[in-house]
């Protein structure tokens, strides 16, 4: 007889208070080829997957389960697998497979994959005891420095933060604003003080913001004031297009504004003069590559962030979403 675990999967995707997310039993699932089966000891929530469940992000398969941001150890590897083994420390990340052939894979732009598959979307995520990712797509995490569940919001929050630093085109020392609030502003913000940018943090909590300044940050502010110093680039992390507008109009001339998610509110008339004229530019960040994320895990452990999260048990991950949407949660919510 298979063996049996809990998890949670969206059954009908709607407000948190109609109970999108169930609570139910299933098979333990069999890693397929060149798959490895994990066995969740850890799985931050992300704000991807309170858009998946409220149906902002439109699920791509019934009954799918979330999350994305998991570790793991390994328990069992599918055939033809190679350089994994059991027992070993394993991540599983949002970016599940990629086709290899496109257009954009070939230029090694794998996160625009025009047939990209993702964990907790198009395939069953760790919102559960147990789950699979293809072998090459899973993360080896470092062993030691960080929990299991300290670790966990680094493989989205952190790769992601990673990436829109690169895109930003930060030059050494120079202004960077970071807008929003959570555990991948504090990730974003431990990364670029250690890359000597001059980081200013604009967050409605002022708790959001007295930690800012602890970890490095030169000033700290609500989202609605303007810097002190004109801002050479700007990474927008909340899913709220008011804030473009208000964010180019802090940056200097031929700055770089970089907005970070997967879904935004709609964005407000932009007046040319004002937020795009002087060579101002506008990027978005979609997903990552895995050198992103090898590149971001080898700084992480050798240079040790500071990772605040809050543990729910996994029969709790219903009201661990509902206190993530309220913002009654101090750092990452985990599930662990």
């Amino acid at each position: 007889m298979p063996r049996r675990m809990m998890a949670w999967e969206v059954a009908a995707p709607g407000p948190l208070d109609t109970g999108p997310l169930v609570l139910v039993g299933r098979p333990v699932p069999e890693p397929g080829p060149n798959e490895l089966l994990i066995r969740i000891t850890a799985c931050a929530m992300c704000r991807i997957d309170l858009h998946l469940v409220q149906g902002d992000l439109p699920p791509r398969r019934p009954g799918v389960v979330p999350g994305h941001e998991a570790v793991g150890r390994v328990e069992a590897v599918g055939a033809d697998v190679l350089l994994w083994e059991v027992g070993q420390r394993a991540g599983i990340p949002w970016l599940r497979r990629t086709c290899g052939v496109c257009r954009y894979c070939e230029r090694g732009a794998e996160n625009l994959c025009l047939n990209a598959e993702f964990t907790g979307w198009d395939a069953d995520g760790a919102f559960a005891e147990y789950a699979t990712v293809p072998a090459v797509y899973a993360y080896r995490m470092p062993e030691e420095g960080y929990t299991d569940a300290e670790l966990a919001p680094l493989l989205c929050g952190g790769i992601t933060a990673w990436r829109a630093r690169a895109l930003a085109q930060m030059p050494m020392g120079g202004r960077l604003g970071i807008y929003g609030y959570g555990t991948a502003v504090q990730l974003a913000a431990q990364v670029a003080v250690r890359q000597t940018d001059r980081v200013h943090v604009f967050s409605p909590s002022a708790s959001e913001r007295q930690l800012a300044l602890d970890l490095g940050a030169v000033w700290a502010g609500d989202p609605a004031e303007q810097p002190p110093e004109p801002l050479r680039a700007a990474m927008v992390f909340a899913p709220a297009g008011d804030l473009v507008p208000v964010a180019l109009s802090a940056l200097e001339r031929a700055g770089t504004l970089v907005i970070v998610g997967v879904h935004l509110s709609d964005l407000p008339a932009l007046r040319y003069a004002e937020h795009l004229y002087f060579e101002r530019t506008v990027r978005s960040v979609t997903s990552n590559t895995r050198r992103d994320g090898q590149d971001f895990l080898a700084h992480a452990a050798a240079f040790p962030l500071r990772v605040a999260v809050t543990p729910y048990r996994l029969d709790q991950a219903d009201r661990a979403l509902a206190d993530f949407a309220a913002d009654r949660v101090s750092g990452a919510a985990v599930l662990a």
